[in-house]
């Protein structure tokens, strides 16, 4: 019986090239293949650290047209590493369905350790981070006061990413929402030169933001109830 191949998800540096690991770079030298969900991103990691090895773009936008063929390849025997724009892949970004359908062809999966976005600003928040909640993006229009509603409730402190299109909306509805005064930790450029963590209530991190830079991507940690 053929040997089946082997999907690994590379975590990538979410700023600072210096965050990769030894063990990733090995993989992205020896996988067959790298799908990339933006190929210039990563072809500028490669670059950096003189791999040269070819890319697939695998993104939101293709992935559910891609996937089947990709588990073809991998039952033939491929093997591919996938890396997404920053951080870990399937964390707000493309993987879940490729994983799972390696998952359901008994197709080997690893996930390499790495960087990730919420983890730093999570622990440097100064919330407690023993019991968290992962919410991601909110819901751009439907379901999401329903979202806000059931953060209002939530005990455990609660994670969120947002852009810096939508930071101010978001702060404003969930200060609305949630209440002015809970504790809030807004973590921008996360690794890289201009980082900054700001901490308090939601009125002050939204004088703050309005007062100061919004560039860069953002994770919000929310107090719980």
């Amino acid at each position: 019986m053929d040997q089946k191949g082997k999907l690994v998800l590379v975590p990538t540096p979410i700023g600072n090239l210096g965050d990769i690991t030894i063990r990733a770079l090995e993989v992205l030298k020896s996988a067959d293949r790298i799908l990339a969900e933006d190929t210039r991103k990563t072809g500028s990691l490669l670059k950096k650290y003189s791999i040269d090895n070819q890319m697939i773009s695998y993104h939101a936008h293709n992935e559910h047209r891609k996937t089947e063929s990709l588990v073809e390849e991998m039952i033939a025997g491929a093997k591919f590493a996938l890396t997404t724009d920053a951080g870990t892949p399937g964390i707000s970004d493309p993987g879940f369905l490729l994983v799972r359908s390696c998952v359901e062809k008994e197709i080997e999966v690893e996930c390499l350790p790495g960087a990730t976005a919420f983890v730093p600003a999570l622990v440097n928040s100064g919330l407690p981070c023993d019991r968290f909640i992962f919410e991601g993006f909110l819901p751009h229009k439907k379901g999401r006061q329903t979202r806000i509603d059931k953060i209002k409730e939530e005990e455990r402190t609660v994670v969120l990413y947002e852009s810096p299109h939508r930071i101010i909306k978001t702060l404003e509805q969930l200060s609305n929402g949630l209440g002015p005064e809970r504790k809030v930790s807004v973590s921008r450029e996360l690794s890289k030169m201009y980082e900054e963590n700001v901490r308090g209530s939601f009125t002050e991190v939204l004088e703050h933001f309005k007062n100061g830079t919004v560039k860069g991507e953002f994770v919000i940690i929310v107090a719980g109830k």
